[in-house]
């Protein structure tokens, strides 16, 4: 049937219909905003096609009927003096709820951040954007003033034609079957008057080639009306094909077409494991962050083929904290018609996880040894999701410490190993220390670690919210436990300061009482009040008591409405600070000396990134104490 048919036939009445979302501005922002990337609409509806294709050739497995003995394909007709363009596949074909869902709906977490990151990108960015936000099917709108979309599920007796110029509204209506592909989708695009290269063959031709020559499915293309059909790719499976047969396009090309992103594959893994369990797996570390790396629904992007049959991309071939990693497994050994139930309980996919993890985690090992440079940019795109394993994943938790890397105090702008952090420990120092927060230049001078500097001893500084939870669960490396800096008591009393002085000066003797005396006016606000052994220059901090937690992972707790119970801070104060030597020299009934102790917490905890409990307090006590200095 031609496409002149399928459009001028005489159809029901259409429904007229509102896009959900907002679907006009999204259309705006990538006509005006991505338009020198407007090849990659094409890779979209072909990716489309042929996902439909291995939906088709999955449910035929049950019901072989549904394919009609025919195999998927996919066919693109240019018409140059029409200026159209129509992709056409024989996949499983949409209802019309499904064309409401599927082409009527854009509301998914994706739109908002697309449209938000679209708005506010820089001259020269906006190209690298299609492909990262999943907009797919809506790239047409770039090239098209009006798309129609025809289609007709497989072993139903009705379909649907959907019809949209992009500016807030669509149609539906259902055409007669004569009227409309046996079954699978057509889709016709009216192409703008400066998209007339998407109706030239050669164009066209080198955009297949290049963005989807390695989709598992054939691609013809019919250069205008009443022309012969060409075949522009045979669908080979490119992970079935040996590696030194494929080349970096390749890869690149194939991971374009099943990452649908736009950058290349940091990282390409391709092999085959034989033995017990057969399968080949082709999978891809990208070099970008895709937006929603840490959207809490999250799952994983790797799809399971069975000999070449498309199953779902909903199994978990890798743990949650590899969620980046885009790509496939095709198995030899699952059967084809395994259902969900089967697939969430087979051994066979839980030893196919285990394998291709094991061999993604050696293969960033290997990356770290050998490109230092291409590691670090790996670590800064993927550490923050890599380091969820250290606190998920027990049995693998030594090999991902390995791989970690950190920022600290002796680092500068470098990532640091723990191999690099244990080979330059001072002498007796029996812990790693670290300090988490959300600021890696604030935590550098946050006063409790004067004392670490005082001593040369490398402090771990952790800004990534999963570093609180990991970094506090007990574990150590290399027989060296993880210590917060923020947490009991510093014990630094054997690590010998690097001026060689063996003792700190000694405290002033009133020291002891007016500690004794800020705890009592400071009552229940904090659990105790002690002399530091950590503070060479500031006069006062906060810590977590020695069996409390972490100070940063109680304000993540807090935040979540989680705050552990008669959780308190320990407030030390430096004895031998002048300013402390100073107050514990007034009288016990002296205004100064109660206003320094309440400002001395309210002063800790500004340090420590948190507001004083009562800022009118704060202001009257700060007002009085200058009032008296300028007096």
């Amino acid at each position: 049937m031609s496409d002149t048919e399928i459009r001028d036939t005489e159809t029901t009445a259409p429904e007229t219909r509102v896009f959900e979302a907002d679907v006009a501005r999204l259309l705006h922002l990538m006509v005006h905003a991505v338009y020198s990337d407007r090849d990659v609409f094409l890779r979209e509806l072909i990716a489309n096609a042929a996902d439909a294709c291995e939906k088709l050739r999955y449910d035929s497995i049950a019901d072989p009927a549904l394919a009609n003995g025919e195999a998927g394909r996919i066919t693109i007709a240019l018409d140059p003096d029409a200026h159209r363009l129509t992709v056409t596949d024989n996949g499983i074909g949409m209802t019309e709820a499904d064309m409401i869902e599927a082409l009527g709906t854009i509301a998914r977490s994706g739109t908002r951040a697309f449209m938000d990151k679209l708005t506010a990108a820089k001259d020269g960015e906006s190209p690298q954007l299609i492909g990262q936000f999943g907009v797919g099917f809506y790239s047409a709108f770039m090239v098209a003033d009006t798309v129609e979309v025809t289609s007709r599920r497989a072993g139903t007796d009705l379909a649907h034609r959907w019809s949209s110029d992009g500016l807030g509204t669509y149609s539906i209506e259902q055409v007669p079957l004569d009227h409309a592909p046996a079954q699978g989708t057509c889709v016709v695009l009216h192409l703008k008057g400066d998209a007339t290269q998407y109706t030239e063959r050669a164009h066209v031709e080198r955009v297949i080639r290049a963005q989807s020559g390695h989709v598992p499915m054939p691609i013809a293309l019919i250069e205008k009306p009443d022309a012969e059909t060409t075949e522009v790719t045979d669908g080979s499976a490119l992970w079935t094909r040996p590696k030194s047969e494929i080349s970096a396009d390749e890869y690149a090309d194939f991971y374009r077409s099943v990452a649908g992103q736009w950058d290349a594959p940091a990282l390409t893994l391709h092999y085959r494991a034989e033995g017990k369990h057969e399968y080949n797996v082709l999978a891809f570390v990208p070099e970008s962050r895709p937006f929603d790396l840490f959207d809490p629904d999250r799952s994983g992007r790797m799809k399971l083929y069975v000999r070449r049959v498309f199953i779902t991309d909903e199994a978990e071939l890798l743990p949650r904290y590899l969620r980046f990693v885009r790509g496939l497994v095709d198995s030899a050994d699952l059967p084809l018609n395994m259902s969900r139930e089967m697939i969430q309980q087979s051994p066979l996919l839980a030893a196919i996880n285990k394998g291709v993890t094991n061999k993604v985690l050696s293969e960033l090992d290997k990356l770290s040894a050998n490109d230092a440079d291409a590691y670090a940019a790996f670590w800064d795109t993927f550490g923050a999701v890599l380091k969820e394993g250290i606190y998920e994943d027990f049995g693998r938790r030594e090999t991902l410490l390995g791989l970690a890397r950190f920022h600290s105090t002796t680092g500068g702008d470098s990532w640091r190993s723990l191999k690099e952090y244990v080979g330059a420990m001072r002498d007796n120092q029996t812990a790693i220390y670290y300090a988490t927060g959300t600021d890696r230049e604030r935590l550098a001078t946050s006063p409790q670690l004067e004392g670490f500097f005082a001593r040369g001893i490398e402090v771990l500084l952790l800004t990534d919210p999963v570093d609180s939870f990991w970094a506090a669960s007990g574990i150590d490396y290399d027989g060296k436990p993880f210590k917060s800096v923020t947490q009991g008591m510093a014990d630094l009393g054997l690590i010998e300061p690097l001026d060689g002085s063996n003792q700190p000066a000694p405290a002033a003797p009133e020291a002891e009482g007016f500690i004794a005396f800020v705890k009592d006016r400071l009552g229940d606000a904090v659990s105790d009040v002690r002399a530091s052994d950590r503070l060479t220059t500031s006069a006062a901090c906060l810590v977590a008591s020695e069996h409390g937690i972490d100070r940063q992972l109680e304000r993540l707790l807090s935040a979540n409405g989680q705050s552990p119970k008669g959780a308190k801070p320990v407030l030390e104060l430096n004895p031998r600070h002048d300013l402390v030597s100073r107050l514990a020299a007034l009288p016990d009934d002296a205004d100064l000396k109660n206003d320094g102790a309440h400002l001395l917490f309210d002063e800790a905890r500004i340090a420590d990134g948190e507001l004083p409990d009562d800022a009118r307090a704060f202001a009257d006590r700060l007002t009085r104490i200058l009032g008296k200095a300028l007096g």
